[in-house]
């Protein structure tokens, strides 16, 4: 299971990886081996999560999302296979979670009438001074 946070895992189960060369660190190495992990996430066929969860992740990570429901995580960062493979799994955890935290509610607020009775007499000082200024010109 791949903890998410907030009470939310993911089955491994729902999770599939594809490899392929990187074009990151490795020296030679990058030539002959496949370090670029590739992490695909079906959101529509997960079962641990619910409707209002998977609509949540379809708003807020729409860009990532590709036609077909598949979110893809890429870690190409490492030299192997196994640390690109944890650094995708910890990217992903760390992107469902930002994804799946409830905002706090906004609320309405005004001005205080102190600040914008302050913000009027600077602007009315400044206007002053442009004004004194315009008539000391000689020649």
């Amino acid at each position: 299971m791949i903890e998410i946070g907030g009470g939310v895992e993911i089955d491994e189960r729902d999770v599939a990886f594809e490899f392929s060369r990187s074009s990151g660190p490795g020296g030679q190495n990058v030539n002959k081996v496949s370090t670029r992990v590739t992490l695909l996430f079906d959101v529509g066929a997960c079962g641990s999560l619910s409707d209002e969860q998977k609509g949540r992740l379809r708003r807020r990570l729409g860009t990532r999302i590709n036609k077909e429901g598949l979110l893809r995580v890429v870690s190409q960062r490492h030299r192997t296979q196994a640390a690109n493979k944890e650094a995708a799994i910890a990217r992903f955890a760390e992107l469902l979670g930002e994804a799946l935290k409830r905002r706090p509610v906004r609320r309405k607020t005004r001005v205080p009438r102190g600040a914008v009775e302050r913000r009027l007499q600077a602007k009315k000082q400044r206007g002053q001074l442009k004004e004194q200024r315009r008539g000391s010109i000689d020649y």
